[in-house]
C-alpha cells in the first residue's frame, strides 16, 4: 500500500503550481539568489533555471525537480510578497502559495531576523518589473552594533549577495575568500566579509593580523583545478584600517613611482621580527606575506589598499570609494565568479590562466609509495621557453644584434593587432541620417574559445605546406587576395573591395609583399579563396586549446553577472536593446564586476606580451617578464589573429547579402551609415532569425550590442573640423564627444 501512496505523491508532485516566469524570476532576484545557486540547489544545470524564468517561452519542471521548485517559491513567497498582496487583507493566493490555512495574514513582508549586527536597509521589495527595467539590487546589511563573541553570522540571507560565498562548501573557508577591514565608531577593527557576515577583528598589528587570518579567519577559497592550489585569503585595507595598523592613507611620489614602501618602513621591519617574508614587489598596493610552505600547507595572506590605487579606476570605477559592506560584496562576486584578485585585473587575467592549468601535477606512487612533482599535460610547464625572433617586441635580447635603429618591416616582425580603420563615407551612405556602431561582446575572450595554440617551442620550417591546424607563425605573401571576389561559404561572390578594410593588416591596408602571420590569418586567406604558399614558419608541434577554460570561466561570470543586472542570454532582439538601455544603473556594483572581467580578459591577453617597466631596463637586456612560462607573445598573437578574422568574416557575410559596408571600425566596434537609430534599422533580421554568421545581437560573447548613435552630420563635421577625412568615427560613436584628433589611442 505504501508504495501506491509513493506513486500517488509523485504524481502530485509532478503537478505543483508553478507562479509565472516573471514571478519566479522575482522571488529569486528578493532572496539574492543566483541562478547558479537554484541549479546547484535542485541538482541541474544553470540553463534549465533560466528556462524556467524565461519571459519569452518558459519551459516547465518536471518529477521531483518540479516539487522542490515550487517547495523554494512557495518559501520565498512567504519573505517576499508583492505590494498587491501586502494591501490586500486575504494572505497571498497566487498559484503555488502556501495552503491558506497554514498561511500567516501577511501586513509586511515576512524577512528572516537579522541579528544585532545587521539590519537590511529597508524590507520592502519592488514589485515585478519587465526585463528592460530589471529588479533593484539585494539590500545589503549595514553594521549597527558590535556582537560579543569574536565571529557571528548574521541570519538575514536576504542581505546576501549573488555568488558571494565562494567557500561556503569548504569548512576551512566558511567566511569567503575575502574580507574588508575597517574601524568603527569605537575604535573596534571590523572585517566585512561576503553574504553580509562581519567579524571582530582582535589583531593589533599587521604580522598579527596575518596570523589572525591564517589561524581564526577562515578565509581562502578552493583551488580552481585538481593540481592546482587553494586561493589564499585577501584583506583589503580601508583608510581607517591603514591608520590603525600603522601604514599610510596614501603613498608619497616617490613611494609611488617605486610601487611600494621603503625598506626601512617600521611595518616591514615588524614583518621581518616575526619571520613574515614579503614578495619581491614588496609592500605596495597589492601586496603578498608569506612563510615558506610546509609540505601541502600554505601560509599566505594577500593585502589590498585601494587608497594606494590597488582598484584602478579604468577597470574597478569607483569601487575604491564605496563603504567597506558593499566593497566586500562587489570583490566577493568577483571573487566567486572568476577568481580572489592577485592584483590588477590583467595579473588576475594571466594568474587564472594558471590556475587552471596549473604547471606540474602529482605523479602517480612510485615503487616506495611516494609521489612526485610531474608536467602537467595542458599547461605551459614550469620554465619559460623562447619565442620565435619575427615574434619578440622590439628590444627582445633575441634582437640584440639588429643594429641600435633598425626598424623591422612585416617581413622581419609579426604584426597580429586589432582593427583601427576607417574610410571617407561615399555619397549615397551621406544621404542617410546616422550612423550606428555595434560592438562585439566579450571581443577576444570569444577569439580566444577553441582556438589551439602552442604549448612549448617553436620549431623553425623552410617552405613548409600551411596547415591551418598547426600554430606558429608563417612568412607568406597575401597581397594577391582580392576582396572584391571571395568566397562566402562555398559561393563566390563580388564585393566592393574598396570599401572593405584587409582582413590582414590591423590598419585594413592591403599588404604589399610577404610578411609574418598568425595561423588563423593565414587560414582565413585560404577560407577566401586564395591559395598560399609560405616561405618559412616557426611551428609549435606540442599545442592544444590551454584557453578554453580561461575563455570559459571568464563567459559564465560575464552572463551571469549581465543575468543579475536583467540582460538575459534568451531575449529577443528588440528585449535585448531594451534590457541593455541603463543596464548599469540597476546595480551600479555589479556593473563594476561587468567592466572588471573585461578588463581581465583584456589585461590577461596583454600580460602574455608584458614589456619592460622601468628598473633600468635597456634594449637587448631580457626584463623580468620573460622569466614567465606564462611570457607567451605568440599566444596573444593568435587570439588578436582569430578575434580580427571572425569581425572581417562577419563584415564580409553581411556586405555579400545586404550590400552595406562598415564606414569604420576601431577593435570590436563596427560602424554603419543607416537611415535610422537602431541597430535593427540595418542588421537582416527576417521572422526575428539574423542572417547566419552574420552579425546577431544579443549578450553571449561574439554577438553585438548598441555601442551608440551619432548623426551622419556629425561624422561629416567632425572629420571636416579635424581635416581628417578617414578620423576613425568609431572611437567616439558611443557619445559623439571628440575632444582632440585621433591620435590612435
Amino acid at each position: 500500500m505504501s508504495e501506491l501512496f509513493d506513486a500517488v505523491d509523485a504524481l502530485v508532485a509532478s503537478r505543483s503550481p508553478l507562479p509565472p516566469a516573471e514571478e519566479r524570476k522575482r522571488l529569486r532576484v528578493a532572496h539574492g539568489l543566483t541562478l547558479d545557486e537554484v541549479a546547484a540547489a535542485l541538482k541541474v544545470r544553470r540553463a534549465t533555471v533560466s528556462g524556467w524564468e524565461s519571459t519569452k517561452k518558459p519551459t516547465e519542471p518536471r518529477g521531483p525537480e518540479r516539487e522542490a521548485y515550487a517547495r523554494l517559491l512557495r518559501q520565498l513567497a512567504e519573505l517576499y510578497p508583492t505590494p498587491q498582496e501586502l494591501a490586500a487583507p486575504a494572505p497571498a493566493t497566487f498559484t503555488g502559495a502556501p495552503n491558506p490555512t497554514e498561511a500567516q495574514t501577511l501586513s509586511a513582508p515576512q524577512a528572516p531576523k537579522a541579528t544585532a549586527m545587521t539590519a537590511p536597509e529597508n524590507t520592502q521589495t519592488p514589485a515585478p518589473t519587465p526585463v528592460a527595467a530589471a529588479p533593484a539590487a539585494t539590500p545589503r546589511p549595514a553594521p549597527t552594533t558590535r556582537p560579543s563573541s569574536t565571529s557571528r553570522r548574521p541570519g538575514a540571507r536576504k542581505a546576501a549577495p549573488a555568488g558571494t560565498l565562494a567557500g561556503a562548501t569548504d569548512p576551512r573557508f566558511e567566511n569567503g575568500p575575502l574580507a574588508v577591514l575597517d574601524v568603527d565608531a569605537d575604535g573596534k577593527v571590523l572585517a566585512y566579509c561576503t553574504g553580509g557576515l562581519v567579524l571582530d577583528v582582535p589583531a593589533k598589528s599587521i604580522p598579527s593580523l596575518v596570523d589572525w587570518t591564517l589561524k581564526e579567519g577562515k578565509l581562502g577559497a578552493p583551488k580552481l583545478s585538481g593540481p592546482g592550489k587553494d586561493a589564499d585569503p585577501l584583506l583589503v585595507l580601508t583608510e581607517a584600517a591603514l591608520e590603525r595598523y600603522g601604514l599610510p592613507v596614501a603613498l608619497t611620489e616617490e613611494e609611488r613611482l617605486a610601487g611600494r614602501l621603503p625598506e626601512g618602513h617600521k611595518i616591514i621591519k615588524q614583518l621581518a621580527r616575526t619571520e613574515w617574508k614579503l614578495t619581491k614587489r614588496g609592500f605596495g598596493p597589492w601586496a603578498r606575506i608569506y612563510r615558506p610552505a610546509q609540505g601541502s600547507e600554505r601560509a599566505c595572506v594577500q593585502f589590498c589598499i585601494p587608497s594606494w590605487n590597488a582598484l584602478d579606476t579604468r577597470h574597478w570605477g569607483e569601487a575604491g570609494q564605496l563603504p567597506p559592506a558593499e566593497l566586500a560584496r562587489l570583490l566577493g562576486v568577483y571573487a566567486s565568479r572568476v577568481m580572489t584578485p592577485r592584483g590588477s585585473t590583467a595579473v588576475t587575467g594571466l594568474e587564472l590562466m594558471t590556475a587552471l592549468h596549473p604547471a606540474t601535477r602529482a605523479s602517480e606512487p612510485d615503487a616506495d609509495g611516494k609521489r612526485h612533482s610531474e608536467h602537467n599535460p595542458g599547461s605551459l610547464g614550469k620554465d619559460p621557453v623562447d619565442c620565435a625572433p619575427c615574434e619578440a617586441p622590439d628590444g627582445h635580447p633575441l634582437l640584440a644584434d639588429l643594429p641600435r635603429f633598425h626598424v623591422r618591416g612585416p617581413a622581419e616582425k609579426l604584426f597580429e593587432e586589432a582593427y583601427d580603420w576607417a574610410r571617407p563615407m561615399t555619397d549615397a551612405e551621406c544621404t542617410l541620417r546616422h550612423l550606428v556602431g555595434i560592438d562585439v561582446n566579450m571581443a577576444f575572450a570569444a577569439g580566444a574559445n577553441g582556438l589551439v595554440v602552442g604549448l612549448g617551442s617553436p620549431t623553425h620550417v623552410t617552405n613548409p605546406v600551411f596547415d591551418p591546424k598547426l600554430p606558429g607563425s608563417w612568412l607568406v605573401d597575401l597581397s594577391h587576395v582580392d576582396l572584391s571576389k571571395v568566397k562566402v561559404g562555398k559561393e563566390w561572390v563580388e564585393l566592393d573591395g574598396s570599401l572593405l578594410p584587409s582582413p590582414f593588416t590591423p590598419k585594413g591596408d592591403r599588404p604589399e609583399g610577404p610578411a609574418w602571420y598568425a595561423t588563423p590569418t593565414v587560414a582565413y586567406a585560404v577560407e577566401l579563396g586564395y591559395e598560399v604558399r609560405p616561405v618559412e614558419a616557426w611551428v609549435r608541434r606540442e599545442n592544444g586549446r590551454y584557453l578554453d577554460g580561461w575563455y570559459n570561466r571568464l563567459r559564465d561570470a560575464y552572463l551571469a553577472t549581465m543575468a543579475d543586472l536583467g540582460v538575459d542570454a534568451d531575449l529577443s532582439p528588440e528585449d535585448f536593446l531594451a534590457a541593455m538601455d541603463g543596464y548599469k544603473g540597476r546595480d551600479p556594483e555589479l556593473a563594476i564586476v561587468v567592466a572588471a572581467v573585461k578588463a581581465t580578459v583584456k589585461g590577461g591577453l596583454g600580460k602574455l606580451r608584458e614589456r619592460p617597466r622601468g628598473e633600468g631596463w635597456r634594449p637587448g637586456e631580457p626584463w623580468r617578464a620573460l622569466s614567465r612560462p606564462t611570457w607567451r607573445p605568440d599566444i596573444r598573437a593568435a587570439v588578436i589573429s582569430r578575434t580580427r578574422i571572425n569581425l572581417h568574416r562577419k563584415i564580409v557575410k553581411h556586405a555579400a547579402f545586404t550590400g552595406q559596408y562598415p564606414v569604420a571600425v576601431l577593435s570590436d566596434c563596427v560602424v554603419y551609415a543607416a537611415s535610422g537609430e537602431s541597430p535593427l534599422d540595418f542588421l537582416p533580421y527576417r521572422d526575428g532569425k539574423p542572417l547566419p554568421g552574420g552579425f546577431k545581437l544579443g549578450i553571449n560573447p561574439g554577438l553585438v550590442k548598441h555601442e551608440g548613435t551619432q548623426s551622419v552630420l556629425w561624422g561629416e563635421e567632425v572629420r571636416e573640423r579635424f581635416n581628417a577625412p578617414e578620423l576613425n568615427l568609431a572611437r567616439y560613436i558611443k557619445d559623439g564627444t571628440v575632444t582632440d584628433v585621433d591620435n590612435g589611442e
